[in-house]
């Protein structure tokens, strides 16, 4: 599996994600992981981060932040998700 370039257009949108509080100040965290899944076009971007990744709330705020950036706008799951299973008992 071939690794992921990180250029300058992903590092504008993790400071774009940061200053418009969608995501952490950690540039090295959910920003990074949100913008190299959006520049790449990856069609899942799979994380059992439901607080500022795959959570239905902060989804409409990252739309509308890739849309401005030009990027495509990943699907943000839990690997459960992905797979159809719930994550509750």
């Amino acid at each position: 599996m071939p690794l992921l370039e990180i250029n300058e257009a992903i590092a504008d949108a993790v400071a774009t994600y940061i200053s418009h509080q969608v995501m952490p100040s950690d540039p090295t965290g959910d920003a990074l992981h949100l913008a190299i899944a959006s520049f790449h076009k990856c069609d899942f971007l799979l994380t059992w981060n439901c607080r500022h990744l795959a959570n239905a709330n902060k989804f409409g705020h990252i739309r509308r932040i890739n849309t401005l950036l030009g990027f495509f706008v990943p699907t943000m799951a839990t690997p459960l998700e992905l797979l159809g299973e719930s994550e509750s008992p």
